[in-house]
């Protein structure tokens, strides 16, 4: 019994990561409409930084690694930081809840992607046909059957961009995770990503405290402390319990948090083919994950 209670609790914990995660979206339009991207980039992970240190040393983390652990994770805090960019880049155009669902549903496929082409992954007839649904969800979650190309705009091609961008930052950190503790990995590309950002921002003067409203400073360090430190430590903290082969599962929480944060302080809706795009990505990642089919032999 007591087993199955750590089991839910961790079951809880991953899901708290992930709905704060999905309200990220809605608090970053809102910093980045407050300020503008490069000064909400530099502050968001500035934020996550500092206050991860303790964390480190509450959970006695050891900092070590070798020289490719420091290699990959100075390439995941520089495409970190480009992802940041475009984050709040793409709040500043569109909306988060589009966002949010978008990069969620996305990453992972151009992750697989990504591993079967560069990496040599090799896949499943299971796994193809995962693949094919969920390329077939991204084109309705781009509005292709209705709109064509009309995608390239100025607000998804950002929020594309930071699909793409994640999902290599996804394939660095499992290179990392044989190298590094992974709250040690955190705390370096968060270090990272935080002075690259700061060397955009520097024309904008960031540290004129006094340039930016008090909405802005609230929600930059709600979301570096909560979506950023306490939500990234408990995610590693469940993903640790629960199997990092049902991660990518909870990671279609994500949107749900963006989405009714999104509707309750600007009122945005739901369409139609967000819902079903990402319906149809949640199957292919559930489908590439599961270890048996009853449809396919392997």
């Amino acid at each position: 019994m007591s087993d199955a209670k750590n089991t839910n609790r961790y079951y809880a914990g991953m899901i708290i990561a992930m709905l704060f995660w999905g309200v990220a979206w809605t608090a970053g339009k809102v910093a980045a409409h407050h300020s503008n991207a490069e000064v909400a980039a530099f502050w968001r992970y500035a934020v996550s930084f500092i206050t991860i240190i303790p964390v480190i040393w509450y959970l006695k983390t050891p900092l070590m690694t070798n020289r490719a652990g420091w290699l990959y994770m100075l390439v995941a805090g520089m495409l970190t930081s480009l992802f940041n960019y475009l984050f709040f880049a793409g709040l500043s155009h569109g909306q988060a809840g589009y966002g949010g669902t978008m990069v969620t549903a996305l990453a992972p496929l151009f992750t697989y992607m990504m591993s079967i082409g560069i990496l040599g992954t090799k896949v499943s007839t299971r796994q193809i046909t995962a693949l094919s649904i969920g390329v077939f969800g991204a084109l309705i979650l781009l509005r292709v059957p209705t709109e064509g190309f009309a995608f390239l705009n100025i607000e998804s091609s950002y929020f594309l961009g930071c699909a793409v961008v994640w999902a290599l930052v996804t394939i660095v950190s499992q290179k990392a995770s044989k190298q590094a503790d992974p709250m040690f990995y955190t705390l370096v590309v968060f270090g990272i990503t935080g002075f690259v950002n700061m060397l955009f921002a520097l024309p904008y003067h960031p540290f004129d405290f006094g340039a930016y409203d008090g909405t802005f400073w609230w929600t930059i360090v709600f979301i570096g402390l909560v979506p950023g430190t306490f939500s990234t430590a408990l995610y590693f903290l469940s993903a640790s319990k629960v199997g990092a082969h049902r991660t990518g599962v909870f990671m279609f929480i994500v949107p749900i948090g963006a989405i009714v944060s999104s509707w309750i302080v600007y009122g945005e809706g739901l369409a139609l083919s967000t819902a079903i795009g990402c319906l149809f990505a949640f199957v292919a990642v559930f489908l590439f994950n599961t270890k048996k089919s009853v449809f396919f032999r392997e």
